[in-house]
């Protein structure tokens, strides 16, 4: 029944959260955080990926495809169980709110966690999830032989012998993660509000994933890439941008149909109710670049595995939902293959008006079957995108979403933005949580191809609670994308 499914989310990472210890956690803010979704008239909660964030904490790259962000366990629940003394319980409160401070819990995060690690009682409970999760405690005995090596990257190590301590200190931490999470999530979905989780496309060369299973990838006999993953110039990068990860052998992935992409699916849907696939356009074709390349000017694009893939992913999703990122360099054989695949694409409004009126990102182009951003976690905030362009660009915007007044108000045209996005034939809407709070550039989330500063943004306690949560319920409701009845079945994961 045409638009029995329309619905609006909230881009809002963990590590944006408020809360007293340096960085958004599974803690009370999270609950908070589905309250104000469930309030306001959202019924979708979209977060960046999970995994363990690299040194410049960028959750896109990391030492596995299957690890845990141990910054967004909730510390408070460990030291109520004993697990901390108060001493070191207050020792790990913030200095300030507004930002992530990487830098401290990159130096002591993980000692505090060890501590309690010391003090838990592991049971059969622990041993049982381990077991049940072997990629996972694969990356746990990677880390200990990291730790072991010096910190080196897996292709220089010489002791085959782990660190313990760190060894149980990470099955802990991915033990306790999963534990605290599945909570937050059962708390969503009972809220009637789904999670959508987000996976990169590819993963980093010193990673347990190519330290377990170096045949799945483009390696020489030195287990050094043969080529590596980039994307060419486009909106966000005159060279392109030359990301360095190994790629898939595709063929190798083939031939155990698909076995590591098919547990990384299942592990993704233990945490999210949709699970958007980052650079999807990669399963149709990929770029490839030379190592040594200085930057991605040069690449060449080589076939993907396509529906074999999605097949093989579709076998294990049971009642979850996949996303296709269908953005960059997007051919009609890429069309085709997200047309195939039924999933739905993604539409950004801030792509749809370089003039071109076929583009789909202009609304009047949007299907039902897409989810609809003002923005990504890659894009500027909608009103420092507004502010940005030029001004004919900037009348032309806001006279497509009926705004002509002559002076330009940012609250009034930044509304009109969104009412045209709300009231689009896309099935979901997702707003950034800055563009609730009408943020500007400073909050961005990310700049792609610069590496320091991004990803740090945080919303305080009270800048939530300024948001006023019955006009957004009004806003949901006139587009028809929220009613008072409309729940979401966890087995269902609408």
């Amino acid at each position: 029944m045409p638009g029995q499914n329309r619905k609006t989310g909230v881009l809002m990472h963990v590590s944006s959260l408020w809360g007293d210890h340096s960085c958004g956690s599974f803690g009370a803010e999270a609950r908070e955080f589905v309250d104000f979704l469930h309030e306001s008239g959202f019924t979708c909660w979209q977060t960046l990926p999970f995994c363990l964030p690299n040194e410049f904490a960028s959750p896109y790259s990391s030492f596995s495809a299957f690890s845990v962000n141990p910054y967004f366990i909730d510390l408070r629940a460990l030291y109520d169980v004993g697990l901390f003394t108060r001493e070191e319980f207050e020792s790990a409160r913030q200095h300030g709110p507004f930002r992530c401070e990487f830098e401290r819990l990159a130096g002591e995060r993980f000692e505090l966690l060890a501590l309690a690690a010391e003090r838990f009682t592991a049971g059969s409970e622990l041993e049982e999830f381990c077991a049940s999760h072997p990629h996972t405690e694969k990356f746990c005995r990677f880390m200990s032989l990291r730790a072991a090596n010096g910190n080196k990257p897996f292709t220089l190590w010489e002791n085959d012998s782990g660190d313990e301590r760190v060894y149980r200190t990470w099955r802990f931490i991915c033990y306790v993660f999963v534990r605290q999470w599945k909570e937050i999530k059962k708390y969503a979905n009972e809220k009637g509000v789904s999670v959508i989780g987000d996976i990169p496309i590819y993963v980093s060369l010193d990673s347990s994933d190519v330290w377990e299973a170096p045949g799945q990838f483009l390696l020489d006999e030195r287990k050094k890439p043969t080529l590596v993953a980039g994307v060419p110039p486009d909106y966000f990068s005159a060279d392109g941008q030359l990301w360095g990860n190994p790629l898939y052998d595709w063929d190798a992935m083939r031939r155990d149909g698909f076995s590591w992409w098919r547990d990384r699916i299942s592990f993704m849907f233990e945490f999210f109710d949709i699970v958007r696939i980052d650079h999807f356009r990669g399963l149709e074709s990929f770029y490839a670049c030379k190592p040594d390349a200085e930057n991605a000017r040069e690449g060449v694009w080589l076939k993907g595995p396509g529906m074999e893939l999605i097949n093989a992913l579709k076998s294990v999703c049971g009642n979850g939902k996949l996303i296709a990122e269908d953005l960059g360099v997007i051919t009609p054989e890429v069309r085709a293959l997200v047309d195939e695949s039924g999933f739905p694409g993604m539409r950004v409004m801030q792509f749809g008006f370089d003039g071109d009126p076929a583009n789909t990102h202009i609304p009047y182009n949007y299907t039902a079957n897409s989810v609809a951003y003002t923005g990504t976690h890659d894009n500027n905030t909608l009103l420092g995108f507004i502010w940005e362009l030029d001004c004919d660009t900037r009348r032309r915007v806001l006279e497509y979403c009926g705004y002509t007044a002559e002076n330009w108000d940012r609250r009034e045209s930044y509304l009109a933005v969104i009412r045209t996005l709300l009231g689009s034939v896309a099935e979901t809407v997702i707003l950034p949580m800055q563009d609730i709070l009408l943020y500007g550039a400073d909050t961005r989330m990310n700049t792609p191809g610069v590496d320091a500063g991004n990803w740090a943004w945080r919303a305080t306690r009270e800048q939530a609670a300024g948001v006023d949560r019955a006009f957004w319920k009004r806003l949901n409701t006139l587009y028809g994308r929220y009613t008072a009845e409309k729940k979401t079945d966890p087995e269902e994961r609408q």
